[in-house]
């Protein structure tokens, strides 16, 4: 039998029921389990905690995802991402904001975006979202500040500062994650028992 599972997160088909996700890489139109993104955030914790690895389809064509070995979702307009010259930071255009931060990814702790299960909705919906990168999460750290991050495995081979691992924060990991892919046994009970 099938020993693994896939689950999703997005309100446009019901919670709890399986559906074939409409992205360009599912040419198989295999089902994912659809679940409420604050449980697939804990089936993914459940997962390493119980010493398993999450198989992991994501969008790294943000510029949170950076070749610095970090992904993370900034917030372009909190002003503490901006340094010390406000005044300059309010009169740049969004596209400048974007590219300041892309800039300061990896370098700095750059307060990021809140992410609701709307906000993932709404960046499927208009194709910010995109089904482009198969990866594995093994672990989870924490920053200095005991921001969380999830240990990614890269397929790019060893680049990066840290050898083809990434840090993909708790806010990218909900934002960008299209898919997961785990051993049915790292499903939390309760979860398992819905589907």
């Amino acid at each position: 039998g099938n020993d693994y599972i896939s689950i999703t997160s997005f309100p446009h088909h019901p919670f709890y029921a399986s559906f074939p996700l409409e992205v360009p890489d599912n040419w198989r139109w295999a089902n994912s389990y659809n679940l409420p993104v604050d449980e697939m955030m804990a089936v993914i914790d459940n997962a390493i905690m119980n010493g398993y690895t999450v198989a992991w389809a994501s969008d790294v064509s943000e510029g949170g995802f950076s070749r610095q070995g970090i992904a993370i979702v900034p917030d372009e307009n909190a002003a503490e991402n901006a340094g010390t010259d406000q005044a300059k930071w309010l009169g740049l255009s969004e596209r400048e904001r974007r590219s300041t931060i892309a800039g300061k990814v990896g370098s700095e702790v750059l307060k990021e975006k809140n992410i609701t299960q709307e906000m993932r909705q709404l960046a499927y919906d208009n194709y910010q979202t995109t089904d482009d990168h198969g990866m594995h999460i093994y672990g989870i750290a924490n920053d200095q500040n005991g921001n969380k991050y999830y240990l990614v495995k890269n397929s790019w081979g060893k680049t990066g500062p840290y050898d083809g691992v990434w840090y993909a924060s708790e806010a990218f990991v909900r934002y960008k994650t299209l898919s997961i892919v785990i051993h049915k046994d790292a499903l939390p009970k309760e979860t398992a028992k819905k589907l």
